[in-house]
């Protein structure tokens, strides 16, 4: 399994790159696009959301994307819009009232958990690849000394009751992956980050990735499954692979903005 995964991660990376580094800013729309709509259906079918909602969910955090994407200025407009959009469908959808709010929590918090955390990479990618790389590859960074320094020195554990195999020693090495990860970035493709930025930077977003590496745990755990899908080989679903840089994203756009880069 494990040598699957670097195979994986070997052949993908450089692709995704040279696509995000080399293709215009409109190509990786397209990709946040498409990720977004395979994780939101990741997460609908953990929670079996299906029918008039799940489309129209999905077509919903479609539009959200383009709208931050292309008119960011009205994003608070089309958030509300596509909420009210959804709950009328429930209404119009199911006369029963009984276990409407049941019925439309799945729906709602799979717009805002995905496409709604995603766009801030929208916003990112406009002050500039090279920021999007920083991200995930700060991400990867947290994640596999998360990983490494868990399986090999953990044993006290971080938060069994939602995920049972993450341990305080590998929290301590998502905070350091973070950090190393971000001085790499630094000393390779974001030059105008000094070295105090780049280690808080890189820290914070370790701390986030832990974060959001439990959330989706605990929706796991809720929705009794191991892995959101098993699209990547070894890797499991695209949910699996972008729960840390969900929350990372937003965080790392209000740093840049507070450095006003």
């Amino acid at each position: 399994m494990h040598r699957k995964r670097l195979v994986v991660a070997t052949i993908l990376l450089p692709l995704l790159y040279l696509y995000i580094m080399y293709l215009p800013a409109e190509y990786f729309f397209v990709l946040m696009a498409a990720v977004s709509l395979t994780a939101m259906s990741e997460f609908y079918a953990m929670y079996h959301v299906t029918g008039t909602l799940k489309y129209l969910g999905l077509l919903a955090g479609l539009a959200l994307l383009g709208v931050s994407f292309f008119y960011h200025e009205h994003l608070l407009d089309a958030i509300i819009i596509s909420s009210m959009v959804i709950m009328a469908a429930r209404l119009l959808s199911k006369r029963d009232p009984l276990s409407s709010l049941h019925d439309l929590a799945a729906p709602l918090i799979g717009i805002l958990y995905v496409p709604g955390l995603i766009l801030f990479q929208s916003q990112i990618r406009k002050t500039g690849p090279e920021w999007i790389i920083f991200l995930y590859a700060t991400v990867w960074a947290s994640d596999s000394m998360a990983y490494y320094l868990g399986k090999g020195i953990g044993k006290k554990k971080l938060y069994k009751e939602v995920s049972p195999n993450k341990t305080v020693a590998g929290a301590v090495g998502s905070l350091i992956g973070g950090a190393v990860g971000a001085l790499i970035m630094m000393a390779t493709i974001v030059p105008s980050l000094h070295v105090t930025a780049a280690v808080l930077t890189g820290i914070i977003i370790g701390a986030i990735s832990i974060i959001g590496d439990l959330i989706e745990s605990m929706f796991k755990r809720d929705a009794g499954v191991k892995d959101s899908s098993i699209i990547i080989p070894g890797h499991g679903g695209i949910l699996d692979k972008i729960d840390g840089s969900l929350f990372s994203g937003p965080v790392l756009y209000w740093i840049l903005t507070v450095m006003k880069i």
